[in-house]
């Protein structure tokens, strides 16, 4: 598991658009907040892409942009993003290494079958590349609202 104040793992990965978005290509400029989400168009990650699409001209304010992930397809993120009019990149993360690299793929229990999925997990990362705010295990509701209060701070 990652902790605050570590170096941020780097990425390259594909967007909705299919093309490829590097953390590299926001540092100096812009703090990210990298959201992890289990799947497109289900009811806690569509409120939680909802919430976070409401704030972006705040997180814009604050030099901050906001990257969702998945394993889900590019295709499926742009039909996600047009149904929902979100305003936010959404990473495509269909080999996984990326959920890997922060330790969001994890091992779940539900009605006593375990399996694969993604832990809905946020990180704050700063124009150097630091991990501001480490945050595994977040619930959606209220989820953009707080970590919007964490960026103001910054």
């Amino acid at each position: 598991m990652l902790e605050n104040k570590q170096v941020a793992p780097a990425f390259s990965v594909a967007n909705q658009e299919n093309n490829i978005i590097h953390l590299a290509d926001f540092l100096e400029q812009k703090n990210v907040v990298l959201y992890f989400y289990p799947k497109d168009d289900t009811p806690g990650c569509t409120i939680e892409a909802n919430d976070f699409t409401h704030l972006a001209a705040d997180f814009a304010e604050h030099d901050t942009v906001v990257i969702g992930v998945s394993k889900d397809s590019c295709e499926s993120h742009r039909a996600f993003i047009d149904k929902f009019s979100l305003n936010l990149e959404l990473l495509a993360d269909v080999d996984g290494q990326l959920c890997e690299s922060y330790g969001v793929w994890r091992e779940r229990e539900k009605n006593g079958v375990k399996s694969m999925a993604i832990l809905r997990s946020t990180f704050i990362i700063n124009k150097a590349g630091v991990l501001e705010n480490v945050m595994y295990g977040v619930t959606h509701e209220g989820h953009a609202q707080d970590v919007l209060a964490q960026i103001k701070q910054l």
